[in-house]
């Protein structure tokens, strides 16, 4: 049996209908299913992850916020645009993010959600939300991403940090966004210290642990990592688990995704809830 590596150069060489079969074919010879999520950040990272994907054929979900990059710039600005417009292009999927890089801090008594943008006009500023400000929140995402693209993002969100409160969970619902965690094997540990988590040992324990099914979260591009993570890691991990005889595929096609919500709609009121 041919690796998945081989296999993806065989198809990317032939005409596209004879490709099509192929690729159908290839699919079903899977033992599994990776889910690849990238989040913003410094981007510094971006244009080659990009490009490892395309040159791999894979199809990933990226998870956006408007944050600082190295350029100086933040990641949803209009110089962003054809970089965005080149993945939409690729047919990855797309979710919300906060369009502040909002962290969730901890609902409140009287039905609010404390938080802390760490960008915008309250950057680093404890806030008191309403469920329906949260929701308006995510949909800033996708309001952004259409005026760039022209397209809407996907029905998935991702909380900053991990940081999730049952209000918060319930406002996302509430207006169409179910949210996407990640396995316990699928965090990449990008933005750890690279003296004490240097990526051979990222990469061995991706590659040993990971299994079908996993939703693998990294980000393009972390300002404290010294080391960055995907020039070393991104590579060998896709041909280490093509190897394995996984495939790739965005959240559009996972289980606990796919076809539950519709996407972007206008929030109803949310109750009180935990």
């Amino acid at each position: 049996m041919l690796a998945a590596g081989v296999i993806a150069a065989l198809i990317a060489s032939m005409p596209a209908a004879l490709a099509e079969q192929a690729a159908t074919a290839s699919s079903k010879a899977c033992t599994g299913t990776i889910y690849l999520t990238f989040d913003t950040g410094s981007q510094s990272q971006a244009e080659y992850i990009a490009q490892t994907l395309r040159r791999h054929h894979i199809k990933a979900t990226f998870f956006m916020a408007n944050e600082k990059t190295i350029n100086g710039d933040y990641t949803l600005d209009p110089s962003w645009a054809p970089f965005w417009k080149s993945l939409v292009a690729d047919g990855h999927a797309f979710g919300s993010h906060t369009f502040d890089h909002v962290y969730a801090k901890r609902d409140l008594p009287d039905g609010k959600i404390e938080v802390k943008p760490q960008f915008g006009a309250n950057g680093g500023k404890l806030q008191a939300w309403t469920p329906q400000q949260y929701c308006d929140e995510l949909n800033r995402v996708d309001q952004r991403f259409q005026s760039l693209t022209g397209i809407h993002i996907d029905h998935f969100w991702r909380t900053p940090g991990g940081h999730l409160t049952p209000r918060t969970l319930a406002a996302g619902e509430a207006c169409g966004y179910k949210h996407v965690a990640w396995a316990e094997a699928g965090f990449s540990g990008d933005e750890l210290q690279s003296d004490k988590w240097p990526n051979q040992m990222l990469l061995e324990r991706s590659l040993k642990n990971l299994k079908d099914g996993d939703i693998v979260m990294a980000h393009l591009g972390i300002w404290s990592r010294k080391d960055p993570w995907a020039p070393a890691v991104l590579e060998p991990l896709i041909s280490g688990l093509e190897k394995k005889g996984f495939c790739f595929a965005t959240l559009r096609d996972h289980p606990a995704y796919k076809g539950n919500l519709k996407g972007p709609v206008a929030a109803p009121k949310v109750g009180k809830g935990a």
